[in-house]
């Protein structure tokens, strides 16, 4: 598992301009710690046969005649 540091963690939240106490410190470690385990997964998966896409539902603009 990907070890996120307290100091980090503070580091983020000042950048941020986060005021966090030590509980809040352990808690968004551990967070990020489990986000990072979930996305070390998801680079598993083999991707190189799907087509790259911006949005989830494909989105066409509907462009009517200009009429006076």
């Amino acid at each position: 598992m990907i070890k996120i540091t307290k100091e980090e963690v503070r580091k983020v939240a000042h950048l941020a301009r986060l005021e966090l106490n030590e509980d809040e410190i352990n808690s968004h470690a551990k967070q990020l710690e489990k986000i990072l385990e979930y996305v070390k997964q998801l680079e598993k998966i083999d991707t190189k046969d799907v087509s790259c896409t911006t949005r989830a539902i494909e989105v066409t603009n509907v462009f009517r005649k200009d009429e006076n």
